[in-house]
């Protein structure tokens, strides 16, 4: 409430409860102040009612929440049941989803409160893969898009920018998703066996170099190595990979699905940003934070490449993804999150 609805209540519960109640709730209302301004996620988790009263006063921006307004258009948040309906129970109320047709990170002009989740989620996310180690990352582009598609898009849109290159390096990780999001952009994977050493399963780098100057740098588009996997397959040598890659001037792509959870992972790919290339990794939403399926995290140092990845999304997005890991960053807190190591 404001400072005139608290003197009119002053007057029916008395100073004191006034006084007591209006500390409380300009506590909250701190909390809030604290993540507009840092954009991080903060250091202790908040309590559910904190969650439910943010989401709510987000959800109150967008215009199909508008008191007394009733819109006209062909995209007005319309949703079936009303505002006491299950669905729109679900989301909080916020019906537009993200982003516009040109550009899944553009604001939504008539979801200010939508737009305004998405956006502190995008910054959330970056500082909190650098808070975790990969210290090189300047941007991160949360999609509605299981990690799958999340490559396939980088992919296509690292293919527009090299369009002659029809090939992409794959060190063999017996997973379908991978091998998909390859074929579904139109590539041709070159997948290279690895190698038994020990009781262990590693990459075999003088096959990848063998490939480059078999096919020709210049019709490879990537090289797209892998972080977290299973054994007794270990992780690729992504810092070994990304000095070839940038000897040879040849995009890389980390899949870093589970890679978020992971020191051993995340030392690798703050390390091989250090030593050689790495255009972007890709991680999980559901694997890392314990949300349903269905959100990954593009991060990179190249802020330049997200943005092209998101002017190439068709169309607007579902929220639902948005809105869960904003959630979920609010209830675990940084020490919360980091406890669960």
């Amino acid at each position: 409430m404001n400072e005139k609805n608290f003197e009119l209540a002053e007057k029916l519960i008395g100073k004191t409860y006034k006084e007591s109640s209006q500390q409380a709730m300009r506590k909250r209302e701190g909390l809030v102040t604290s993540l507009l301004s840092e954009q991080k996620m903060p250091e202790k988790g908040w309590d559910e009612l904190s969650i439910r009263q943010v989401l709510d006063d987000f959800a109150l921006m967008d215009s199909n929440t508008f008191f007394h307004g009733v819109g006209v258009g062909e995209r007005e948040g319309r949703i079936y049941g009303g505002a006491n309906g299950l669905v729109s129970q679900r989301y909080f109320g916020m019906a537009h989803g993200i982003g516009r047709s040109g550009d899944i990170a553009a604001l939504q002009p008539k979801a200010a409160g939508s737009s305004l989740l998405s956006k502190l989620v995008q910054q959330m996310s970056r500082h909190l893969i650098a808070t975790l180690g990969i210290k090189t990352t300047k941007g991160a582009l949360v999609l509605p898009l299981a990690t799958g598609m999340a490559i396939m898009m980088t992919f296509l849109t690292l293919r527009a920018k090299k369009p002659a290159a029809k090939y992409v390096i794959w060190p063999r990780i017996d997973q379908k998703t991978c091998l998909k999001s390859m074929i579904s952009a139109g590539l041709t994977p070159l997948i290279v066996e690895n190698k038994l050493e020990g009781d262990q399963v590693r990459t075999d780098l003088p096959k990848i170099r063998e490939l480059i100057d078999e096919k020709g740098s210049e019709n490879i588009l990537c090289i797209f190595s892998t972080t977290s996997t299973f054994a007794p397959r270990v992780p690729d040598r992504v810092v070994d990979i990304a000095m070839i890659a940038e000897e040879n001037d040849i995009f890389h792509v980390i899949n870093n699905a589970y890679g978020l959870q992971q020191p051993k992972c995340v030392n690798l790919v703050q390390e091989a940003t250090l030593k050689g290339r790495v255009d972007c990794f890709i991680q999980s939403t559901d694997k890392n934070f314990m949300v349903p399926v269905g959100g990954s995290i593009i991060a990179s140092s190249h802020p330049e490449l997200l943005k092209e990845i998101s002017l190439n999304y068709p169309g607007r997005a579902s929220a639902s993804p948005v809105i869960d890991l904003f959630i979920q960053y609010l209830s675990f807190g940084l020490s919360g999150y980091l406890s669960q190591e």
